[in-house]
């Protein structure tokens, strides 16, 4: 086994996963950082972090790491992390050309010895079916015999200060008996919650695909029983918070569930299985369910405000307080706000979207959705808090209760007031 000493480590892909894995090897190993945006390197450079991921205080600590969107100048590295975007396209299919591309740069690069870890999240078998071909092919190297690679997940979870990287147990995998080893053995010099070395390159990838999925299930379970006991007419956080009396009962919320991970790596594990011949029920219908809450909150908004108004506006104006996939967050990737603004512009409604963690430019990017900068004050016949940012919070009920008409109505998607104080809830 080489001296870690020995590694000069290479992270290929800067964004909200890669940068924080960056700054930590970066303090104990000489480090290259490389990413293809070269205005995302100049960010860096200058100190600031668009993913809010990192503080400026850590990119200082990191004194033996460099930034750079010059392939050739990471060729010296011997140890390679992956941590590029692994999306879905329009028919929810995986979508790996972002890992083939990262691959393909690698493997112009390879030199014996070299080794190659992959974060990204892709279906058990991806890893070495998908991207081990292109590495041989573009290096001519053997696999296993010239070169070897790793699997270790990642397991960020973006806008959460409490369990970052480093308090994270990592999940390590190898080719090798021995790569297995030295994977984990790296990692363990950054990983304060230690290590877990899986048996199998396949066994890790499947460990992380499945724990998105199980949360998601879990969402889908709830956002089912909010609309039944909507029906019913019974307020659902009431039931949850009696039900959560119990030692066993888990804590799951109902809510939009968007983001690069929860509402995309299931469908990963399905296509996998659907090309073994297996067509998985569960998963997929909870995946449905989850897909379709931004609708049926749109829905139950326009019945709200046509009984409020007594069908009286032709044309109603709405607020949506929130395009981010989650809390505290800036990333609106995959979002399912976006669900509710077309279904009311569907409905001829004026919607306005605010949002004052998310920039201006990646809202039309990603969503084609044109943020405001302020809400109008008693402007709405809707509001809808679709996502619990502390900013939203901090703002209380009467004063976004000032944005509305006298006859508004108050969607608190997030339970983030109480009871009487929203006319709707999830």
């Amino acid at each position: 086994m080489k001296d870690l000493t020995d590694f000069r480590i290479a992270i290929i892909g800067l964004g909200y996963v890669g940068l924080p894995l960056a700054v930590e090897f970066g303090k104990k190993f000489k480090t290259i950082g490389f990413d293809i945006k070269t205005d995302r390197i100049e960010e860096i450079k200058n100190g600031h972090d668009s993913t809010l991921e990192v503080l400026v205080e850590d990119l200082k600590k990191a004194k033996l790491l460099t930034l750079t969107d010059n392939l050739e100048e990471i060729s010296d590295c011997n140890f390679f992390i992956v941590t590029v975007p692994t999306p879905i396209d329009k028919e929810n299919k995986p979508d790996l050309k972002p890992l083939l591309r990262a691959s393909e740069n690698i493997g112009q690069l390879l030199k014996k010895g070299d080794i190659v870890v992959y974060e990204s999240t892709v279906y058990p078998g991806a890893t070495e079916e998908e991207c081990v071909p292109i590495l041989e092919k573009e290096s001519h190297l053997v696999y296993n015999k010239d070169f070897f690679v790793g699997y270790s997940p990642e397991r960020i979870n973006p806008g959460d200060k409490e369990h970052n990287i480093k308090k994270i147990t990592k999940v390590t995998s190898g080719s090798t008996p021995e790569i297995s080893k030295i994977v984990d053995k790296i990692y363990k010099e950054i990983i304060d919650a230690g290590t877990h070395m899986a048996p199998s390159i396949k066994v890790a990838e499947a460990a992380k695909v499945i724990e998105n999925t199980q949360r998601d299930l879990n969402i889908a379970l709830i956002n089912e029983l909010s609309i039944i006991f909507n029906k019913l007419e019974i307020d659902t956080e009431s039931v949850l918070e009696a039900s959560a009396t119990k030692w066993n009962f888990l804590p799951f919320r109902p809510g939009l569930v968007g983001g690069h991970c929860i509402g995309v790596d299931p469908y990963y594990l399905t296509h996998k299985a659907e090309s073994l011949g297996y067509t998985p029920e569960i998963i997929l219908s909870g995946r449905r369910l989850n897909n379709q809450m931004g609708f049926y909150v749109a829905e139950e908004l326009m019945k709200g405000m046509v009984s409020k108004t007594s069908g009286k506006v032709s044309k109603f104006k709405v607020l949506i307080m929130g395009l981010a996939f989650k809390e505290n967050c800036p990333d609106s990737r995959n979002n399912r706000s976006v669900d509710i603004v077309n279904f009311l512009q569907s409905k001829n409604c004026e919607v306005d979207v605010y949002d004052p963690w998310v920039s201006k430019k990646e809202a039309f990017k990603e969503s084609k959705v044109e943020l405001i900068s302020n809400p109008k004050v008693g402007h709405y016949h809707g509001i809808i808090i679709a996502v619990a940012h502390q900013e939203f919070k901090k703002m209380g009920i009467n004063k976004i209760r000032s944005f509305g008409e006298k006859n508004h109505i108050l969607y608190d998607l997030k339970h983030i007031f109480s009871l009487e104080e929203a006319d709707l809830r999830l």
